[in-house]
């Protein structure tokens, strides 16, 4: 070899260790930044064990890929991993990242700026965490990103005017889920090559300016800005995005006409412009959308006729146009629609017969048209299809139910044909209904029997044949398919008697009978219904007594048995001995407190001596005459007996009573002594000491007498753990038990001179024993000291949690939902197991305590009777402190104030959970006042745009009736408002999961 080529192997060689000490050095540098990333990741189930920083290279660690060329990084995907913690330093050594997913976990924290020095960076997916904080605009700026998803987390706050200016690499963005809020800013224009955006879910507000933003991105296929609080008109100009094809703006506050150009998006397969204030008619230019395949116009405020061109939308598969203002006729070319598959116009007023040419569409699967003024009889084909929902009530159709078909049979789920005129018999085939569970056909006119076999309905859970004008008996079959949850029989003509049977009917919680000729006994196997709620057998002629084994069903709520035949004792245990009157009037004479009349016992009759039958033994051996004589004078010396009986019996009482009299007066004023004497004593002999003696009582058996000698000291301020207008509370530990108590220090001091008066008030709220109130453990007592002693409740007040950004989010639809059923259980209790009732006077959040499980215990409650003295100021004051709350009644001393108060204060609770937002809100020029905003967001048809996002997923279903309730409940007319009886009973069916299943139907 010559030295030249010496020279050049030399070069080379030089040069390939450089280059391989250069790749080992970027190595290090992904394993290390790996490694510190890792450090701040609570990884539980071990899912990153194979990271291990003695390697060379992480390339062969699992959820990594390298570049095979380079060895560097280029993918990290670790995508529902269950990983928690948060993004720290060491991802922005891998300079050659280009995908990073970290969807899907439960991260938390401010997104980490060191993401933005990535600058290969062109996927990042943090979607389904828990981020916090501000949108950081340096992910955008970095300008390599395409694809940018931050969707499902905490982010909070408006984005920057200028987030968007360099974004002309962006392809996809998703920030969907979260609480972003302000303006859209018109900066998004800049996306050039934007090709999906997502803002849906969040509460951007403010009117865009379409022209200069939104409707300039050109290259755009998918934009849904839904669920906002979006307002404004939206003006023509969409028909620019020529590669358009879903258009999602629905449930935000649009005004004014659709844009008429949106028939010009020939591409467009989805459009959903839904749940917005949209007015006039529909475009006719609509008809050129040709590639529509889902079309979504509902609950708006369109009008005028109902589009004869419709049928030119051939590839519409589901039409939903419910909740409009449209008239006239349903035009016979919705048959034309032959890909159809879910057809909605309810709540809307249209009119005419219900067109035979619908048959066409042989692919319908659904179709509701409630609500509407539809005549005529049911098309015959209609029940040809293979339907799964039928909802043809609140109509005027006449004529009989068609029979089905083989392919209604199987596929059937629900049907509602209730409020028509329809009329015959019900066609037998029916029972074939195999999958049928929703059955409505009540107000009609059918004057037919009881159909014998709808017990034969394997899958039926809800019958509701209510005003249907049916005669005969119920069947004694009607629960063999065992899975009826309610079944209501209510207003027609049956008779005979409530069957036996009715006890296997084990799924049923909703049972109503009231108003037909039903006669017998009340059958004492409805006590085997052990789920029932809900159970009506008033206008009835039902007699006997009340089986005294349906005391036992613990979860019944709500009976009414008035104006039956019935009579003797109620039930001792359940819901039986606090039926109001109005739930027991009407009958032969029920025995009951609440009840005026007779109590008539059907019992047997006592065993009678005939006071003659001993006279004839004795005269059976004299004559006629002188029998006749023993015979009266034995009667009249019997009865002389039972009077003088009665006569000593009741002196006896009377002195007894007397007497127990006089030693109690006698006992009390010697222990009145006593204490006089005692305290005079203490008084001369520690002059010093300016506190007289105090009384210190317990109800709780569990707690030691000798716990505490002196609960005063317990008064520190580091044990002091809230206050109001009536008091502070304070925190004390139970000793050697380490239960803790909660210690009200009541501010009534020097206003309740009477001890025994404090005594009996306290004692009635210590019978106040209900999961979901706060119990009362004793007090301590003397002039100038009360204190009250209740349980411990652990995790704070509702307020707290509800208000507090960091812990709101715990809060999700289901707790929310738990929480307002339990403080309705705890309200109903106070207000109807308690004569007089016990009123809370005070509803508000932060009378609302949580345990750990988040289970609610209503506190303070029936303090006002403790607080009857209090001045005006002090009164004042605390309705001050529960502004918003407070009925209207409570100001005005000419209306009779009673429990209605508390339904009113619950009615406010209610919108604040739903809503996240408080009872009065005071912005720069108005007060915001929560139930009138929401009032007229429900007039206007959005009333789910108050719904607080931050609670995450909810049922619609759900949340919109329990909204209406709480606006029911605040009534400005006490007699408009239920009682918290009936509000338990509302949330209960609300929340029972075949009303779910109901309104999916």
């Amino acid at each position: 070899m010559g030295f030249l080529e010496f020279f050049i192997f030399a070069l080379i060689s030089v040069s390939s260790f450089k280059s391989c000490k250069s790749v080992e050095d970027d190595n290090d540098d992904d394993v290390l930044g790996l490694i510190a990333f890792k450090a701040d990741i609570i990884d539980s189930s071990s899912h990153l064990s194979s990271w291990n920083q003695e390697d060379n290279s992480p390339c062969s660690w699992k959820f990594i890929t390298c570049n095979p060329a380079t060895g560097r990084v280029t993918e990290v995907a670790l995508d529902g991993l269950g990983l928690s913690g948060k993004i720290g330093r060491g991802l922005e050594k891998l300079q050659n990242l280009q995908v990073l997913s970290l969807a899907h976990n439960n991260l938390t924290g401010n997104l980490h700026p060191q993401l933005s020095l990535l600058n290969n960076l062109q996927t990042l997916n943090l979607s389904g965490n828990s981020f916090s904080g501000g949108f950081p605009p340096s992910l955008i700026n970095s300008g390599r990103i395409k694809f940018l998803d931050l969707s499902d987390n905490s982010l909070s706050g408006p984005i920057p005017v200028d987030t968007f200016s360099t974004c002309s690499s962006l392809r996809v963005l998703s920030l969907s889920k979260n609480n972003l809020q302000g303006p859209i800013p018109d900066s998004i224009s800049q996306c050039t090559i934007l090709n999906h955006l997502n803002l849906s879910k969040n509460r951007f507000s403010g009117n865009p300016d379409f022209s200069t933003g939104l409707w300039l991105l050109t290259r755009i296929r998918t934009l849904d800005i839904s669920h906002n609080a979006l307002s404004g008109r939206i003006p023509n100009g969409v028909s620019g995005l020529h590669y358009l094809k879903e258009l999602s703006l629905h449930n935000n506050h649009f005004i004014g006409s659709l844009p008429s150009d949106i028939g010009l998006c020939s591409h467009l397969k989805k459009l959903d412009l839904s749940n917005n204030l949209f007015t006039e008619t529909i475009p006719d230019s609509f008809k050129g959308l040709s590639s529509l395949t889902y079309l979504n116009l509902a609950n708006n405020m369109l009008t005028g006729d109902f589009p004869k061109w419709i049928g030119d939308l051939k590839g519409v598969d589901y039409l939903e146009v419910s909740g409009n203002g449209l008239t006239g006729i349903l035009p016979a070319s919705i048959g034309g629609l032959g890909s159809l598959t879910y057809l909605s116009l309810s709540g809307n007023s249209l009119t005419g017969n219900i067109p035979e040419t619908l048959i066409y569409s042989s692919k319908l699967t659904v179709v509701k048209l409630r609500g509407n003024r539809f005549n005529g009889s049911i098309p015959e084909g209609l029940f040809e299809l293979g339907l799964t929902q039928i909802d043809l009530s609140r109509n005027q159709l006449t004529g009989s139910i068609p029979p089905g078909s083989n392919q209604l049979f199987t596929a059937l789920q629900s049907m509602d044909l209730s409020g028509n005129r329809l009329t015959g018999d019900i066609p037998a085939e029916m029972t074939l209904f195999s999958n049928l569970r929703y059955l409505n056909i009540s107000w009609n006119n059918f004057e037919t029997r009881m159909p014998l076999d709808v017990g034969n309905f394997p899958n039926l859970t809800v019958l509701d044949l209510r005003n249907g004008a049916f005669h005969g008996s119920i069947p004694g079959d009607i629960c063999n398919s065992g899975s009826l949850e309610i079944l209501q029989l209510d207003g027609n003509s049956l008779t005979g008697s409530i069957p036996d049977d009715i006890g296997r009917c084990s799924s049923l919680y909703l049972l109503t009978l009231s108003h037909n000729d039903l006669r017998g006994l009340i059958p004492r196997s409805m006590s085997l219904l052990k789920k029932l709620k809900i159970l009506k057998l008033d206008s009835n002629e039902l007699s006997g007594e009340i089986p005294p084994e349906l005391g036992g069903l613990e979860n019944l709520l709500v009976v009414n048995i008035s104006y039956n035949r019935l009579q003797g004792r109620l039930p001792s245990r359940g819901i039986f001995p606090s039926l109001q009157e109005s739930s027991l009037e009407g009958n032969l004479g029920i025995c009951s407190p609440f009840v005026k009349g007779p109590c008539k016992m059907d019992v047997p009759k006592p065993l009678v001596l005939d006071p003659y039958a001993y006279g004839d033994q004795i005269g059976s051996h004299e004559n006629g005459a002188g029998a006749k004589s023993s015979k009266h004078s034995n009667h009249r010396r019997f009865l002389s007996v039972s009077v003088i009986i009665a006569i000593l019996a009741a002196v006896l009482i009377s002195i007894g009573v007397l007497v127990i009299t006089l030693l109690n007066i006698s006992a009390r004023k010697r222990m009145q002594f006593v204490d006089n004497a005692l305290e005079s004593c203490s008084s001369s002999s520690r002059s010093t000491r300016s506190v007289s003696f105090g009384k210190l009582v317990w109800f709780d058996s569990k707690i030691a007498p000798g716990w505490v000698s002196n609960p005063e000291s317990l008064l520190t301020k580091g044990a002091e753990i809230g206050g109001g207008i009536i008091g502070t509370v304070y925190k004390a530990s139970l000793g050697e038990e380490g239960r803790d108590l909660a210690i009200k220090n009541l501010i009534v001091s020097n206003m309740v001179k009477s001890n025994d008066d404090f005594d009996r008030e306290v004692r009635v709220l210590s019978k106040a024993r209900h999961p979901n109130l706060v119990s009362v453990k004793g007090y301590f007592w003397k002039p100038e000291l009360q204190l009250l002693v209740t349980e411990y409740v652990c995790n704070g007040s509702l307020q707290s949690k509800l208000h507090d950004t960091s812990t709101s989010s715990q809060l999700s639809w289901s707790t929310r939902f738990k929480i307002l059923l339990g403080t309705a259980n705890g309200l109903a209790h106070l207000h109807h197991s308690f004569r007089p009732p016990i009123i809370h006077y005070n509803i508000k959040a932060n009378n609302i305590l949580l345990d750990e499980n988040f289970n609610p215990k209503v506190s303070d409650f029936g303090l006002t009777r403790i607080m009857a003295k209090l001045d005006k100021q002090v009164m004042s004051k605390r309705f001050q402190s529960a502004l918003g709350y407070v009925a209207p009644e409570l100001a005005c001393q000419s209306l009779r104030v009673n429990e209605k108060c508390d339904v009113y204060g619950f009615g406010v609770l209610i919108l604040e959970v739903v809503t996240g937002r408080r009872p009065i809100e005071y912005g720069d020029d108005n007060v915001l006042i929560l139930s009138e905003e929401v009032r007229v967001m429900l007039e206007e048809g959005n009333v789910l745009e108050c719904v607080d996002m931050r609670m995450g997923e909810y049922l619609e279903e759900e949340v919109l009736p329990v909204l209406k309730l709480a606006l029911v409940c605040t009534s400005q007319i006490p007699s408009s408002r239920p009682s918290m009886a009936e509000v338990v009973q509302i949330l209960q069916v609300i929340r029972t999961p075949v009303r779910h299943r109901m309104e999916a139907y």
